[in-house]
């Protein structure tokens, strides 16, 4: 009677706090503790029953996990709004149904599982409290694999599993879907959050090709999903025991790196002398990437705390993303000390390629996606002692567009550069050319396939493998490294020539990150307001043109449910840039990509002072986008709240314009602390903005501009502190 009283206590605060989404959080609370929801552990929830956890309530409960880009990712926790047995098994459940719906009851049928390293423990702190041993503490995406294996074996479907018996085993993302095919399987799913932090987890589902499906095929999976109303089980060891479970053998891992190992051939010659730091970022590269590298005889240095860790614990931020600047820098620490002049990473599930470059004065230069992208297709296509490869270059419509210019000078080639965003829709290029040997006029076969790339750090070349991969691109970025290194020149002269080629070509791609429902909604109402409002001018420039991918006339007419998405785009266009603007369907969170496009002159600038004067463009003109955008919101942050990194949420950079910058003023003018008290107070802020890491590194950049605005108007020697400090 007490735990309905206060069930029902909760219930009002949502609904008069939240209205009608607090309502729907009520009602699936209610069902959550009902006992009608296999795994969803009412003990725990009832614990949740009390007012100073009720936005962690409704966060929790106001929606089931939505299904985006080809699975379900968020933060593990108790409740439909999150990852956990329940929302796993129901998952799996739909995938189960949907493959019997497909081939019949009596088929028999397989599928690849697959899991990356993460376990989740709390690292922010929401449920504290609850027991320090309750149920979720320790989940890891190994446990929710075997747990998908029962599912499975439930439905009598044979799960191939890599080391069964193993407490601790994981797959790559695109060594799961190279054995998809190789093994003939109706489909696979892995259980990774690919390179978020480690309070986070999630689950994708493959079809039979080994891709995530594209509409309207993802939309029969939820359908089928949101149908489920039984889950069938058999416990793991019965499975094993029955040949439910399988392994997969040596032999089938061989044959995944013996694809990258040939392909290589003798594209340039591996030198012993000059050594190559790779980091896994603490994930499952180093059975990837890692393997492929020592196939080929590079001589591959690992920064010795990097290996499998599901808490990501050496990686600044534990944000283990090839994308975020800081999170290689424990690695280029050990470069230097081992004498390397180039790091290449890859993200916890091995999809995506990170690459840094030493530079002569001992600074480092990180190289973002679309950079990576553009050098990996000019060595494979006009590189003088590259491959020089013709045929077919894929890439999405917010991939940098001098791999059309590339491709335009090779000749002999063909480029798809208008797909929308998600790797998937290039593997859907590949799948249609399996079947009709053309796409949209261009007729080739997937064997043609040089090089696709999208903006976020993946590419793949091999065709057989139809999602991304850090592999191939580390091994043509290591052995291009060594050949420069015997020239006297490095990557980044090796970029910097390209743009003198072909002009001034630079990206920048930023994200709005927002929390919860009232995020969705934020979200939302920003391209509402971008579509009925149209801005004239956006960062500065008139805008001449807008692309809507909604517009059916002109696109199609959806085709269902999913397809409404992803198609969720909106272009701008000015004489010199594409700016591109899509909300995220899986979390409250906004992207919008900068592309800058050359002039009509020649660039005055050569080498890298060009290469600097078209990032710093670049760059400026995200961050007045990034105004525009939030005003928009009747939002506005700080030039200084700007420069911190998009892993940190708006509130929290909110919080760092009201509370921070002026509390970190008054301290400056009083003068009466020591700088390591102020570093010290700082630490506790930036604890704040990055819950559960090390979040100081975080606040160089802004306080870097800080000190030098304030050193007009302040004279304190704790201010010159500050900025050399901050100037690291």
């Amino acid at each position: 009677m007490a735990e309905r009283a206060q069930l029902m206590t909760i219930v009002g605060l949502l609904e008069g706090r939240y209205g009608e989404l607090g309502s729907i959080a009520g009602r699936n609370l209610e069902a959550w503790l009902s006992g009608k929801v296999r795994f969803a552990d009412e003990e725990m929830i009832g614990l949740h029953l009390a007012e100073e956890h009720v936005d962690l309530v409704f966060d929790a409960f106001w929606q089931v996990l939505p299904f985006g880009t080809g699975g379900r990712r968020g933060r593990v926790g108790y409740g439909p709004n999150r990852v956990n047995l329940a929302t796993i098994a129901l998952t799996v459940q739909g995938h189960c149904n949907l493959l019997r719906s497909a081939h019949g009851d009596d088929a028999e049928l397989a599928v690849v599982v697959a899991n990356d390293v993460r376990q989740f423990r709390d690292m922010a702190g929401a449920y504290r409290f609850l027991p320090g041993d309750h149920p979720l503490l320790g989940v890891s995406a190994r446990s929710l694999a075997r747990l998908a294996c029962e599912i499975y074996a439930g439905n009598g479907i044979r799960a191939w599993f890599r080391e069964p018996a193993a407490e601790m085993a994981f797959m790559t993302t695109p060594e799961l879907s190279f054995l998809i095919a190789e093994l003939g399987a109706a489909g696979g799913v892995n259980l990774s959050a690919s390179h978020n932090p480690p309070d986070d987890n999630g689950i994708k589902i493959y079809d039979e090709t080994g891709s995530q499906p594209v509409a309207p095929h993802d939309q029969r999976l939820v359908d089928v999903m949101e149908e489920v109303s039984e889950i069938r089980q058999t416990r793991f060891e019965t499975a094993d025991a029955q040949g439910l479970v399988r392994d997969i053998s040596g032999d089938m891992h061989g044959r995944y790196l013996e694809t990258y190992v040939s392909m290589y051939g003798d594209a340039a010659r591996p030198d012993s002398e000059c050594p190559i730091v790779y980091t896994p970022l603490s994930g499952c590269g180093l059975t990837s990437a890692g393997e492929v590298l020592e196939l080929l005889q590079f001589p591959v240095q690992v920064p010795p705390d990097q290996g499998p860790d599901g808490a990501f614990a050496a990686i600044p931020f534990r944000s283990p993303n090839p994308e975020v600047v800081q999170a290689t820098e424990p690695a280029r620490d050990f470069a230097e000390k081992v004498g390397s002049g180039i790091v290449l990473s890859s993200d916890p599930d091995a999809d995506r390629v990170g690459l840094e470059a030493r530079l002569d004065g001992g600074s480092w230069y990180h190289f973002d996606g679309q950079q990576i992208a553009a050098v990996l297709c000019y060595f494979l296509m006009l590189d003088p002692e590259g491959p020089k490869r013709r045929g077919l270059v894929i890439e999405t419509l917010v991939t940098t567009k001098l791999l059309g210019r590339i491709v335009e000078v090779a000749g002999d080639s063909f480029i798809v550069d208008d797909l929308l965003v998600g790797f998937k829709y290039i593997a859907d290029v590949l799948s249609t050319l399996d079947r009709k040997g053309e796409y949209h006029g261009i007729r080739c076969s997937p064997s043609d396939l040089v090089l696709a790339a999208e903006e976020s750090h993946g590419v793949m070349m091999a065709p057989s493998i139809r999602d991304k991969d850090s592999t191939p691109a580390c091994m043509y970025l290591a052995g291009l490294h060594q050949r420069l290194a015997r020239e006297g020149r490095n990557l980044v002269d090796y970029y910097a020539a390209i743009l003198e080629e072909f002009g001034g070509y630079s990206e920048s791609s930023r994200s709005i990150m927002l929390s919860g429902a009232s995020g969705v909604a934020k979200r939302d109402r920003l391209m509402r307001a971008l579509r009925s409002s149209p801005p004239e001018t956006l960062g500065g420039q008139t805008v001449e043109r807008i692309v809507d991918y909604w517009d059916q006339e002109r696109f199609g007419s959806f085709v269902s449910e999913s397809d409404k998405l992803p198609r969720n785009v909106l272009q701008f266009f000015t004489r010199r840039a594409v700016v591109t603007v899509r909300p995220s369907g899986t979390e409250p969170k906004a992207k919008f990509y900068c592309q800058l496009l050359p002039g009509d002159e020649s660039p005055r600038s050569r080498g890298r002072d060009l290469l600097a004067e078209v990032r710093q463009q670049a760059d400026e003109l995200a961050s007045r986008v990034y105004s525009d955008l939030l005003a928009l919101l009747d939002l506005s942050l700080s030039p200084e709240a700007l420069l911190l990194t998009d892993i940190i949420d708006l509130d929290r950079k909110a919080t760092f314009d009201r509370r921070t910058v002026p509390e970190l003023r008054t301290a400056i003018e009083r003068g009466d602390r020591s700088f390591e008290d102020l570093l010290g107070w700082l630490r506790q802020e930036a604890d704040d903005l990055v819950p559960g890491a090390d979040g100081l590194p975080a606040l160089r950049a802004p306080l870097a501009r800080l000190a030098e605005r304030w050193s007009h108007d302040i004279d304190s020697p704790l201010l010159e502190d500050l900025r050399r400090w901050a100037r690291g």
